[in-house]
């Protein structure tokens, strides 16, 4: 559980030390043969779960860190990836780490007020929700986040595969609201080229209708962009969203 302080902050993360290289191909979902600048080729851990839809094409630059515990299977592990018009994050543990530092720091206002933080709290018999943002006198609020990495003519879409996952935290957050919760679905976009959010419609419009029927029910929904270079994230703006 982290406590949340009450000076406003930035807050961010760094990289660690990274590799250039360009990304041979994806596969396996979580593997990723990327050639270095030295031409040696490595096989790169990917973590990330989703399609990644749009952005995994083979050619394109990519950055790797390293890591040299003897206890991990691969070396390197696949951060970023440069687009056309921005770098994107490709882990998918930065954004539960970078909204609770971010709220802990007090920088998004619509989740400001809270004095403790609690991670990965167990809701229903088998679902768990990403934060817990409680009060002292019982007010409680839970926050599901979302990586968002698909872009398309600067529209920011969720999800870019079929996600029945997806769809059951929606309907976790739809019991809470019902029993008198507060809830937020925050849908952090890890590159810098979009200009709105939308459901992604076109790939699942179950999610798409679950997600608005969410919104109906009051449960909250929130998008932000980061700025993203090569030494570190952030935080930057409120996206708009149209459902």
């Amino acid at each position: 559980m982290n406590r949340i302080g009450n000076s406003r902050k930035n807050a961010g993360l760094k990289w660690p030390r990274l590799l250039p290289g360009i990304l041979i191909k994806r596969y396996k979902r979580f593997l990723a043969d990327v050639c270095l600048k030295n031409h040696e080729v490595v096989t790169a851990h990917c973590p990330n779960t989703g399609s990644m839809k749009g952005c995994c094409e083979s050619g394109r630059s990519v950055f790797l860190s390293t890591h040299d515990n003897p206890r991990r299977k691969l070396k390197y592990t696949w951060e970023l990836i440069k687009m056309p018009a921005s770098l994107v994050g490709v882990n998918t543990l930065v954004p539960n780490r970078l909204v609770a530092e971010a709220i802990a720091a007090g920088m998004i206002d619509e989740l400001c007020g809270y004095e403790n933080i609690i991670r990965e709290t167990k809701v229903g018999k088998h679902s768990r929700i990403d934060l817990l943002l409680t009060q002292g006198n019982g007010n409680r609020c839970f926050v599901e986040i979302k990586n968002c990495t698909l872009v398309f003519d600067g529209v920011a879409y969720f999800p870019d595969a079929v996600t029945a996952r997806g769809r059951k935290h929606l309907q976790e957050l739809q019991k809470l609201i019902s029993n008198g919760d507060r809830c937020a679905m925050f849908y952090f976009i890890q590159r810098m080229d979009a200009r709105e959010f939308r459901p992604a419609d076109h790939i699942d419009p179950l999610y798409g209708e679950t997600l608005r029927q969410a919104a109906n029910k009051g449960v909250e929904i929130l998008a932000y962009d980061v700025y993203i270079d090569l030494k570190g994230i952030r935080l930057r703006n409120k996206v708009p969203i149209r459902l």
